[in-house]
C-alpha cells in the first residue's frame, strides 16, 4: 500500500469533491458520520472482526476524515500546516515537548 501524506490526501479529495463551496451541507455530512462512528463504537464493530468495511469504526473514522479534508478544502486550509501549529500549542498548554520533537 503507497503511503500518502495529508497535503496529498487533500489534494485527491478536492479534484473529486470540492465542487460546490456547500460548507453548511459538508459540516452536516460529517456530524452524520459522527454520529455513525458513535454507533459504530457502540456495538465495538470492527473490521477484524467482520468479512466487510460497512458499518465498522474503521470506515466511520474515514467518513469523519473525509469531511474535515472537505471542510478544510473549502476554507482553504492546508491541514499539514494546522497540525504543526496546533500541536505547538498543545505542548505549551500542556507543558511537554511537541510530539514532533527529535528524541535527544
Amino acid at each position: 500500500m503507497e503511503k500518502i501524506t495529508i497535503s496529498d490526501l487533500q489534494t485527491l479529495i478536492k479534484n473529486i469533491d470540492h465542487k460546490n463551496n456547500a460548507i453548511d451541507k459538508y459540516f452536516y455530512k460529517l456530524t452524520e458520520e459522527v454520529g455513525e462512528l458513535a454507533k459504530a463504537i457502540r456495538k465495538d464493530k470492527r473490521l477484524k472482526n467482520s468479512d466487510t468495511i460497512k458499518g465498522t469504526v474503521e470506515e466511520e473514522l474515514y467518513d469523519v476524515f473525509y469531511y474535515v479534508i472537505c471542510l478544510a478544502n473549502m476554507y482553504d486550509i492546508s491541514l499539514e500546516e494546522c497540525m504543526f501549529l496546533k500541536e505547538e500549542l498543545n505542548a505549551e498548554k500542556y507543558d511537554r515537548k511537541s510530539i514532533f520533537d527529535k528524541e535527544d
